[in-house]
C-alpha cells in the first residue's frame, strides 16, 4: 500500500528485545515487524508480556537487550517524547486523561504554544474537528472530559496522539471497558486509519476483534514469541491454541436450576444517579441459594447504580435491601461484609485492591482485623503469610512472592487475587460485576468455572455482564434491566438471545415474546 502524503513510516521493527524485572522475564527474545496500511493483533495471555513489548518500543521502558528499527534503520527510543517524535503513539488502557479540563485544553497538554505564554486553543479546537470527522471519532473539543462517557474518553486519547503526529498507533486493550457497541465503532475506526496509511498495533486477546479487523497476528506466550500467522489463514480455535498451548474447553451450567430460598430481595428499590435523576425507578428482584441470577442490560441503564446499591455505596431513596431475611437497606460496605456479601467490584484496579499493597495484604483486607489474621493491635505474620501461600497456590495467582505490590500483577491475576479474596470467605451472597472483562481466554474460563464451583456450594450469586453469552452460559435465570427497570426474568431455558436483546433494546415483554416463534 502506498503511504498517504507526508507519512513517514514505512515499517517498524523490533529484534530481539529482552525485558527483565525482578523475579520475571517480561521478553523474551522477541522479534515483530509492523508495516504501514496494516493492523497487526499481538496477542496473548493475561501477562504474556505483550504491554511490556509496547512500551518498550514507546520509551517508557528501556530493554536489556535488542534493538528496533524504523524504515531498516535503527533509532533509540528513550522516552514516550522521542517516541512521539519518530511519530509512535499510544492509548493505554487506563487513560492519561485530565478530568476537570476540556478535550482541546487535553489535547495541547504539554505541547508549546504558537502564542508563547499564551494558550492557542481555537486552532487546537479547529483541527480536532478536523481529525475527529476525518476519523469518525465524534468528540466535541469544548466538553469537560468528566462529562464525556468511556468510549468518548477514549476517542480522545486517539485524537491526542493523532494531533501530535503518530504514524503508528500502539492500541493497548482498546475494547476491554467498552460497549460492544462501542467496540465495533472502534474497530471501524483502526481500519479507517490503516486504510489511510498509518500502522496499527491492536494489544489484545479478544479473539473474534482480532479476526474482524487485522491483517497479520503475532502471539506471545510467556513472553516468547510463538509465531505470526496471516489473519485469513487463521481462525479461532487455531490462535486460541497458539495462546495457551493448548484446547480450552468452553464452561457452562450443566445442572439444574436451584430451589433454594431467597437470599438477597430488593423490593421497589430507587436510586439517584450521580447527575440527579433516578438511575433505578422501582426495581424489585432476588436470588436464592445455590443460583447465578444474570444482569443483562445495554451499558448505562442502571447497571452501576444497581451494584453499588446492593453493596451499600449508593443511598437507596426507597425500597428495601434484604440480605438473609435481615434489612440491610443503606447498610455501610462494612456491614454488609459481616453480614455474608462478597464483592467482585467492575473496575478491579480502583475498587478491588490497594495497589501499593502486597499481594498478600490484598488478600486479608477484608478480615485483617480477625482471628487468625490478627491477636489484639497485632498482625500474625506467620498466619497471614500461611494463607496467602494457600490462595496464590489454590487460585493459580501468578506473582513473584506474595510481598510483590498487587500493581505489579497483569490484570488477569489481580482478578484471580479479588476472587482468592471474596470466595474464600464462603460468602452467602455473591455480587460479580463483569468478571471476565479484559481477561485473556484461559483467565476468562477459570473464572467462570470458579463461579460455577462457589455456586455449587450454596452461594447465591448476582452476574453483571455484557457478554450475552457469558449470562446465558452460566446462568440459571436472567433478569433484564432497562431504564433503571427489571423488564422481564426468565429461567436461561425459556428465553432465547432475540428476545433478550429486543429486551434490551426496550421492547416491552410481550412484543418480544412476539418476535419469536
Amino acid at each position: 500500500m502506498e503511504l498517504q502524503e507526508g507519512l513517514r513510516i514505512k515499517n517498524v521493527e523490533m529484534r530481539g528485545i529482552v525485558k527483565t524485572f525482578p523475579g520475571v522475564l517480561a521478553n523474551d527474545h522477541v522479534d515483530i515487524h509492523v508495516q504501514a496500511g496494516e493492523v497487526l493483533a499481538l496477542l496473548g495471555e493475561n501477562g504474556a508480556g505483550k504491554t511490556t513489548l509496547m512500551k518498550v518500543l514507546y520509551g517508557l521502558y528501556r530493554p536489556d537487550r535488542g534493538e528496533i528499527l524504523i524504515n531498516g534503520e535503527p533509532v533509540s527510543i528513550s522516552s514516550p517524547r522521542d517516541a512521539i517524535d519518530l511519530g509512535i503513539g499510544m492509548v493505554h488502557q487506563h487513560f492519561m486523561l485530565v478530568p476537570s479540563l476540556t478535550v482541546t485544553e487535553n489535547v495541547v497538554l504539554g505541547l508549546k504554544s504558537s502564542r508563547g505564554p499564551l494558550l492557542d486553543l481555537e486552532p487546537a479546537a479547529k483541527r480536532i474537528e478536523e481529525l475527529a470527522s476525518k476519523y469518525n471519532l465524534a468528540v466535541d473539543p469544548y466538553a469537560p472530559v468528566w462529562q464525556l462517557s468511556v468510549g468518548e474518553q477514549q476517542r480522545v486519547e486517539i485524537i491526542k496522539a493523532l494531533y501530535r503526529g503518530a504514524e503508528l498507533l500502539i492500541m493497548d486493550e482498546p475494547t476491554a471497558v467498552l460497549t460492544p457497541q462501542e467496540a465495533d465503532e472502534l474497530i471501524g475506526v483502526m481500519r479507517g486509519m490503516a486504510d489511510s496509511g498509518r500502522a496499527i498495533i491492536l494489544i489484545t486477546h479478544k479473539l473474534n476483534e482480532v479476526m474482524a479487523v487485522s491483517d497479520r497476528v503475532t502471539v506471545l506466550r510467556n513472553g516468547r514469541l510463538v509465531d505470526t500467522v496471516l489473519t485469513k489463514n487463521a481462525d479461532v480455535k487455531l490462535l486460541a491454541r497458539m495462546m495457551v498451548g493448548r484446547d480450552i474447553p468452553q464452561t457452562r451450567r450443566t445442572d439444574e436450576t436451584s430451589s433454594g430460598e431467597p437470599v438477597l430481595v430488593l423490593d421497589n428499590v430507587w436510586a439517584d444517579s450521580d447527575k440527579g435523576p433516578p438511575a433505578l425507578r422501582g426495581l424489585s428482584l432476588e436470588v436464592r441459594e445455590g443460583e447465578i441470577l444474570g444482569i443483562a442490560g445495554v451499558s448505562g441503564n442502571g447497571q452501576r447504580e444497581l451494584a453499588q446499591v446492593i453493596a451499600g455505596l449508593r443511598k437507596v431513596s426507597s425500597g428495601f435491601v434484604r440480605l438473609k431475611d435481615k434489612d440491610m437497606t443503606n447498610s455501610t460496605p462494612a456491614k454488609m461484609i459481616q453480614a455474608g456479601f462478597g464483592y467482585i467490584p467492575e473496575d478491579r484496579i480502583a475498587d478491588g485492591i490497594v495497589r501499593s499493597f502486597s499481594v498478600e495484604e490484598n488478600l486479608i483486607l477484608k478480615d485483617h482485623h480477625k482471628p487468625p489474621f490478627s491477636h489484639g493491635i497485632f498482625l500474625q505474620k506467620d498466619a497471614i503469610g500461611k494463607f496467602a501461600d494457600e490462595m496464590v497456590d489454590t487460585y493459580d495467582i501468578r506473582t513473584p512472592t506474595t510481598d510483590t505490590q498487587a500493581s505489579h500483577l497483569s490484570g488477569g491475576n489481580i482478578q484471580r487475587l479479588i476472587l482468592a479474596r471474596d470466595m474464600s470467605r464462603n460468602p452467602a451472597c455473591l455480587l460479580s460485576c463483569y468478571p471476565s472483562r479484559g481477561l485473556d481466554i484461559a483467565a476468562t474460563e477459570y473464572v467462570r468455572k470458579k463461579l460455577l464451583d462457589v455456586r455449587a456450594e450454596g452461594c447465591a450469586i448476582i452476574l453483571i455482564s455484557e457478554e450475552l453469552e457469558e449470562i446465558l452460559n452460566l446462568s440459571d435465570r436472567v433478569a433484564v434491566l432497562y431504564e433503571g427497570q427489571i423488564v422481564r426474568v426468565a429461567g436461561v431455558d425459556d428465553v432465547t438471545l432475540d428476545e433478550i436483546g429486543l429486551l434490551m433494546a426496550g421492547a416491552s415483554s410481550a412484543e418480544s415474546d412476539g418476535s419469536v416463534e
